[in-house]
């Protein structure tokens, strides 16, 4: 059901993977929008290492709910700042794309959990992001990527 990737010498392992997940900070989600139309949007993120599933906070109405409550198969995908070899210009770029199920996570104080954690990724300021939690947690939503299928590539843009 799901390809492989075409250039397999440029493959990245899964615990390749994983790592740019855990590392970087932000990535685009893409859903099936209105009309059938692709709705890719920037997004932060944490991936749990505990469990393998990515997490996203947001709002409880919009584009983005409206199309995960429509259809819950998304790609998410996440690519790193990239380096430079020694003695070239181009750039090396690893990504890393994640196809999946979406959903809503319904425990309330797990969402809030979760959005701790996402925060930690951004700041190590606890009194900062309590507030935060404070002042947004009754309207925050907390989604869940469950991984069906994942690769990884490095591509240089010469």
């Amino acid at each position: 059901m799901f390809r492989t990737v075409t250039r397999f010498k440029q493959a990245l392992s899964d615990t390749e993977c994983r790592e740019i997940l855990k590392n970087e900070k932000r990535g685009v989600l893409s859903v099936l929008g209105d009309d059938g139309y692709p709705y890719g949007m920037p997004i932060n993120y944490w991936y749990s290492e505990k469990d393998g599933r990515i997490y996203f906070h947001t709002g409880k109405k919009g584009h983005r709910t409206d199309a995960i409550r429509g259809c819950d198969k998304v790609s998410f995908c996440v690519y790193d700042e990239g380096f430079v070899r020694e003695g070239e210009w181009a750039l090396n770029i690893k990504s890393v794309i994640v196809f999946g199920r979406i959903r809503i996570v319904e425990d309330h104080e797990e969402a809030i959990e979760i959005c701790r954690e996402l925060s930690y990724k951004f700041t190590d300021d606890a009194e900062y992001i309590e507030g935060e939690v404070r002042r947004s947690g009754p309207g925050v939503m907390v989604l869940m990527l469950v991984p069906e299928h994942m690769t990884g590539k490095i591509v240089n843009e010469s």
